[in-house]
């Protein structure tokens, strides 16, 4: 062009705008003003918007300067860009002095400050210049009844959101799709999964945006099954997810836990190109791994091109309760990959050493924490408590409880758990009335743990606090609750009363049946065990393992071998249970109690049992009552193959040999006590 005007420079400035290339738009504006050309007013509002696009408010800001230069500081176009510029930058003190000196005020202003303080997340600010819009009697459009929606619906805000709904009702705005779809979003993200369905459903063309904020809605309320159904009618629909919702839905397929489902989801995610997201992978890696499914976990890790911490912790959340030493052996790649672990990656890599119950890498990450100054954190503080009980390394957990800022119920409730699990219940009560002081409330699993304390120590005074307890805030009957003050009063000797608390209860599951039954048969009242599991079997309750343990060693107390021999055909072939070494040994004891020494060892033939110290000591101890000197001996010899530092076993075969008067042989065996080290303890209460 021979002649280049304002207008011709402009036009093209709006051109670079259109197509997203703002600072192409900025180099250009550069070019007029070197060419001496003047903007006008349509000019500066083009630049500004280009500012706007590439985020520029440093040039921006000089622009301001220019726009004040030239006269345009009233002009509505020029204004509503510079605050759109400042509120999408982030100075929202200089939007808000533009739009209120504004001459005449106008909607599109307000809407882009009103905008820039939702995406502040300053849900009052966003308020008060509603209501300052209101005030000048300004008409509230669609678009500004959305900006204050997603103020209200990021900060969680269902007071203000519900006003908003009220004012989109008065002003005849309701129907509108657009705005419809923000009241979904908004009840949604407030957890209002009902009131936001209701809005959904009559949308006519809800777009993937409101599908998804729908899906994770009902994800996030624990409504799996209704998110699934609703995922399926958008596929239906026609509609493409995007990866937030594939996000949603697979975390409701992971929760579901149908292992072909969770398949088909994942195909579902190559075959709309998200493959290489790693949002949706870390999802999918998640969702593997919780449903069991370790190698299809393992494979979707290992394909990704980009792995984030997130990847790492959700590979690691695999092996919480992994037995193996997978966990450290991932904690350790973390390291070397150059990943800071967050409190996440700690708490899975403690949980994991707490499965595996491996201290010594569970100590060598606590200095980890201890560096990076997490080790008052209270979750962290938690699984470290965990994994030092768990390791029965209980003075370790003290100190850690005592460093924690802020003691939750949580947290408690594992000290108190753990302390009993390793049977010092007199801690597990001393941390029950520290919890109380600090005015902590226990739920039913604190109560459950510290009566479980009670038990170990059969200290019945304080269990019957505890019940007075349980009484008193309507715990009685949780069955996790009930069932412990059955064990505790059945451990403490008082079996009626562990009668009467399973008597009131009115509906029992297997735990609390296994729980009274394992009672009576440890209280030698074999028969009303027996009694009590055909009760149970009535009253359509399916047994499980512990169950049986309970009615085989019933059936040992009692010398009834035929019976014995029923209920363990029928735990393995009705039931399909398959019987633990705990099983085999009942089995054992029972054949052993009746002296048919023969039936033990061709049961123990039979079952191909592995050479297991409790097995044995049961046989030794037959052989003891017996006087067997030959199987006895077979027996002790075996033990001290197994277990050679056990003094009791070379005890126990002492006594055969000396009720049998074989003095010779007793000596032998004193004298191989003596030369391993061992000295026999005198006997004390």
């Amino acid at each position: 062009m021979p002649h280049r005007d304002v207008v011709s420079w402009t036009a093209l400035l709006s051109g670079f705008i259109a197509h997203g290339s703002g600072t192409e738009a900025l180099r250009f504006f550069c070019r007029m003003l070197q060419e001496a050309v003047t903007p006008n007013e349509f000019t500066l509002a083009t630049v500004l918007k280009a500012c706007c696009l590439c985020l520029d408010v440093k040039f921006g800001k000089q622009l301001h300067g220019v726009v004040v230069k030239s006269g345009f500081s009233s002009d509505g176009h020029v204004s509503s860009a510079l605050v759109d510029l400042y509120s999408k930058c982030a100075e929202l003190e200089y939007a808000e002095k533009v739009c209120l000196f504004l001459p005449k005020q106008n909607a599109v202003s307000w809407n882009s400050l009103l905008n820039g303080f939702a995406l502040a997340g300053d849900i009052q600010r966003v308020l008060k210049l509603l209501s300052r819009m209101k005030e000048t009697e300004m008409e509230l459009n669609n678009y500004t009844l959305c900006t204050v929606l997603k103020a209200c619906a990021s900060s969680g805000n269902l007071k203000a959101g519900q006003l908003v709904h009220s004012m989109a009702i008065v002003t005849g705005c309701e129907n509108d799709e657009f705005l419809s779809c923000s009241l979904v979003d908004m009840y949604s993200k407030c957890g209002l999964a009902d009131d936001a369905l209701k809005l959904f459903w009559k949308l006519k063309s809800p777009d993937t945006v409101t599908w998804s904020a729908m899906i994770c809605c009902l994800e996030q309320q624990g409504r799996e099954e209704k998110a699934a159904k609703l995922f399926s009618m958008m596929m239906s629909a026609g509609l493409k997810p995007n990866e937030f919702t594939f996000t949603s839905i697979i975390s409701v397929a992971k929760e579901l836990g149908d292992l072909r489902y969770s398949r088909c989801l994942h195909a579902c995610v190559h075959k709309y190109g998200f493959a290489s997201e790693t949002l949706v992978n870390n999802a999918l890696i998640t969702m593997h791994i919780k449903n069991e499914s370790f190698d299809d976990g393992y494979k979707v890790f290992n394909t990704m091109s980009h792995k984030d911490l997130v990847s790492w912790n959700a590979l690691l959340a695999g092996f919480h309760d992994n037995k193996s030493s997978d966990g450290s052996r991932i904690f350790q790649k973390i390291l070397e990959s150059g990943f800071k672990p967050n409190m996440f990656t700690y708490i899975s890599t403690l949980r994991s050493c707490t499965s595996s119950l491996n201290s010594e890498v569970g100590k060598q990450v606590h200095g980890r924490i201890i560096k990076e100054n997490l080790d008052t954190d209270c979750y962290v503080g938690t699984a470290l408590i965990d994994m030092y009980v768990k390791s029965k390394c209980v003075n370790e957990a003290e100190k850690i409880i005592n460093k924690l800022k802020e003691i939750d119920l949580f947290t408690w409730t594992t000290i108190i758990s753990g302390c009993a699990q390793t049977n010092q219940g007199e801690k597990s009560i001393f941390y029950f009335k520290q919890m109380q002081k600090d005015g902590v409330k226990p739920n039913e699993f604190t109560l459950a743990g510290c009566l479980r304390g009670c038990s170990v120590i059969t200290s019945l005074k304080s269990g019957k606090q505890l019940h007075s307890f349980v009484i008193k805030d309507g715990h009685v009957n949780d069955p996790f609750v009930a069932s412990a003050l059955i064990d505790m009063y059945g451990k403490c000797g008082c079996i009626n009363d562990a009668e009467t608390i399973f008597e009131s209860i009115e509906s029992h599951d297997t735990v609390l049946w296994n729980t009274i039954i394992n009672q009576y048969s440890q209280h030698d009242k074999g028969k009303k065990a027996i009694e009590l599991f055909e009760d149970m079997l009535t009253e359509n309750v399916l047994p499980d393992e512990i169950t049986f343990i309970g009615l085989l060693s019933a059936c040992s107390h009692l010398g009834l071998t035929e019976s014995g021999e029923k209920y363990f055909d029928f735990m393995t072939d009705v039931y399909n249970i398959h019987p633990t070494i705990e099983h085999y040994a009942c089995m054992v004891d029972i054949y052993g109690k009746e002296g048919k020494f023969d039936k033990v060892e061709r049961f123990i033939s039979q079952m191909k049992l592995p050479p297991i110290k409790l097995i044995w000591e049961t046989v030794l101890g037959a052989c003891m009552v017996y006087k067997n000197v030959e199987l006895g001996q077979r027996v002790a010899e075996k033990l001290f193959e197994i277990e050679p530092e056990v003094d009791s076993n070379y005890i126990m075969l002492s006594n055969i040999y000396a009720t049998n008067g074989m003095w010779d042989d007793v000596g032998r065996v004193r004298a191989l006590l003596s030369r391993r080290g061992f000295k026999k303890e005198p006997g004390s209460s």
